[in-house]
Order: structure tokens, then C-alpha cells, then sequence
């Protein structure tokens, strides 16, 4: 009986875990603006080679 009783701690302590990644992560993603996000995009299609680039892709 103990070993359930650890088991359903154990499962207890991984939900409220992974509960409280999801919300920081969350809260972080809310503070970055539409104008942030577009300059982000723009920067990584910088680094790339142009919208033209289909690596990975199939032809």
C-alpha cells in the first residue's frame, strides 16, 4: 500500500512540475509584442537564404 501511496505523490509533484513550466513559459510568451515577434521573423529569414530556401523540403 506504501508503494502506491509514493507512486501517486510522485505523480502528484510531476503534475504541479510540469504545471508550473507551462505557466512561465506562457507568461513569457504574453509579454512579447506582435512588433517583437515580426522582428524575430524577419531577423531568422535574414539568416537564411531568403524565402527561396526549402530545405528539407521536396521538390
Amino acid at each position: 500500500m506504501k508503494l502506491w501511496k509514493w507512486l501517486g505523490l510522485a505523480g502528484v509533484a510531476g503534475v504541479a512540475a510540469t504545471g508550473a513550466v507551462i505557466a512561465r513559459d506562457q507568461r513569457r510568451r504574453s509579454q512579447v509584442t506582435p512588433d517583437e515577434v515580426r522582428e524575430r521573423l524577419h531577423e531568422r529569414l535574414a539568416e537564411s537564404d531568403g524565402p527561396d530556401d526549402r530545405s528539407g523540403a521536396r521538390p
